[in-house]
């Protein structure tokens, strides 16, 4: 199946935010959505964008994402780091997520990064065999850490330093 993979649009948000609470559903951590349609709005397409997205198309119908940002190593320079990247279930095993993985790597080539980099769970085989195909090195060396907004709003600082 042959999907028209376009450059995402303010308009498209809607159908993003869906896409992105189908794959957080799928990754069992739906509750943990938090962004709303108007943040998508600022942060995409406000005076500094902080992120980019393609989509694919089947007959006018958004059914898949690749949602990306500029990620800054001190020791390799600019990474695309792919945020979320997603299917409509209904349409998954039918080649479409392979063409929004090979634009997303055209789009790497075209702004000249020193690599592309993503997170997957350590659970989801059916993601892992699929970047396996790319011959992508899955690291099992580093752990992933965060702190979330209510922990740096609520952060106590060490006067005493």
């Amino acid at each position: 199946m042959t999907a028209h993979i376009r450059k995402g649009t303010q308009a498209d948000l809607p159908v993003v935010l869906d896409l992105i609470k189908e794959l957080a559903e799928y990754e069992k951590a739906l509750n943990e959505v938090t962004i709303t349609l108007k943040e998508l709005e600022k942060d995409g397409f406000g005076e500094h964008p902080w992120y980019w997205f393609i989509v694919a198309e089947i007959d006018d119908e958004i059914v898949g994402m690749s949602f990306y940002f500029i990620r800054y190593s001190t020791w390799k320079g600019r990474f695309l780091f792919l945020e979320d990247f997603v299917v409509k279930e209904s349409y998954r095993g039918k080649g479409i997520g392979s063409q929004l993985f090979e634009e997303t790597v055209r789009i790497a080539q075209q702004i000249e990064v020193n690599g592309m980099i993503w997170q997957v769970l350590d659970w989801n085989e059916a993601a892992i065999n699929f970047y396996k195909k790319y011959d992508a090195h899955l690291d099992d060396e580093w752990l992933s850490g965060k702190l979330v907004k209510k922990q740096i709003t609520n952060f106590r600082f060490n006067d005493s330093l």
